[in-house]
């Protein structure tokens, strides 16, 4: 009885078209902000740094080069395998960019490199203006090997490193340095939320019902004057740079040290898996994705060696990484059968029959 919209009247278009106009989704969003920004961080000295440097750091990225993946193909349809090559160049680029331009802000570094990652996506965006579906994946694979072989090839890029492996210079705004767990979480959570709250924003605009229209049925789309060209190559942009800041964070407040074989194929297939199971075209599946694909594995470490024993059966370490792929295949066939819209749609329609409860229909 708690989730009704009984009583808010809407009496502008703002408040009719803005992002939650519901009072309790907003009440729930700035109770979740509140907790993510302040009461984690109060609790910080209970919490153990593995959490921040292994769960909710990499949780945080992920959701985002998954938002970038859903803005492509959930929200404008054209299917993409190269999310891992994007946040290569974002990753390679902020570093060359701290490097080589003295006294550069961290900030404007990981923007540049996300218009370093647009650039690219452009170029191997190209293709969709003649292709889609399977051949347009076939295209962006393309981009993922020709991108960690010239991160390879060329030393330049690695600053000469004969492994090609970079080690990130150290994270520092306005003078103060962004060195311990929490002020990384901090830092990786500012900038993803604003940048979530900017996608929200962008796929409800005239842009993203234009993505919307190609997705659905592009010669229609091109028929009431929707620029088959513009729209195509600006979603690659977007998602692009979205991809490109997620691998300048990975680099620098995640992993600290990278080399291009780290962003591989089957990085780019988790992004993927992220959207699938999380909800495609969706914000909120974005995060639910990467909550799932990064907590599952820590899940089935925690827990099936006490349920093994339990059941009186020991498993070996490769019985659980085998297991772990397993759920992975099965969910991902689960969803697309049954929900293929993912968590995010479960959750919508819990939400519905919450506003409609007790009433069966």
């Amino acid at each position: 009885m708690l989730y009704r919209e009984t009583g808010q009247f809407k009496t502008n278009y703002a408040e009719d078209q803005q992002i939650f106009p519901i009072r309790q989704d907003r009440i729930a969003i700035a109770a979740l902000l509140f907790i993510v920004f302040a009461v984690v961080p109060a609790t910080a000295s209970h919490i153990a740094a593995y959490w921040f440097s292994a769960i909710l750091i990499p949780l945080l990225i992920f959701a985002l080069a998954a938002i970038g993946l859903n803005i492509l193909t959930g929200y404008a349809g054209q299917l993409s395998l190269g999310t891992a090559a994007f946040m290569a160049v974002g990753a390679f680029a902020a570093y060359n960019f701290v490097l080589r331009v003295p006294g550069i802000p961290i900030l404007i570094a990981f923007a540049l490199a996300g218009v370093m990652a647009a650039l690219v996506g452009i170029v191997f965006g190209l293709p969709s203006l003649r292709i889609k579906g399977f051949y347009l994946a076939v295209a962006t694979l393309a981009c993922q090997f020709f991108v960690v072989w010239a991160l390879t090839k060329f030393g330049w890029f690695s600053n000469n490193s004969s492994s090609g492996v970079i080690t990130t210079q150290k994270i520092v705004i306005l003078g103060f340095p962004i060195d311990t767990p929490l002020a990384r979480y901090l830092f990786v959570l500012s900038i993803v939320v604003g940048m979530a709250l900017l996608a929200k924003n962008m796929v409800r605009s005239s842009v993203g019902r234009a993505w919307m229209a190609v997705r659905d049925m592009d010669v229609a789309a091109e028929v009431i004057g929707i620029r088959m060209m513009h729209t195509k190559l600006l979603a690659f942009a977007v998602s692009s740079f979205y991809c490109g800041v997620a691998g300048a964070l990975y680099a620098f407040a995640y992993l600290g040290t990278v080399e291009p074989e780290g962003f591989n194929l089957d990085l780019s297939f988790r992004v993927l898996f992220m959207i699938i199971i999380g909800g495609v075209g969706s914000i909120l599946g974005s995060f639910l994705g990467a909550a799932f694909i990064v907590l599952l594995p820590i899940a089935l470490n925690t827990f099936s060696e006490p349920i093994a024993k339990a059941l009186g059966f020991q498993l070996r370490s490769t019985t659980v990484s085998n297991l772990e792929l397993i759920i992975f295949g099965g969910l991902i066939i689960f969803f697309l059968i049954v929900e293929p819209k993912g968590l995010a749609r479960l959750w919508q329609i819990g939400k519905e029959k919450l506003r409609l409860w007790p009433f069966p229909h």
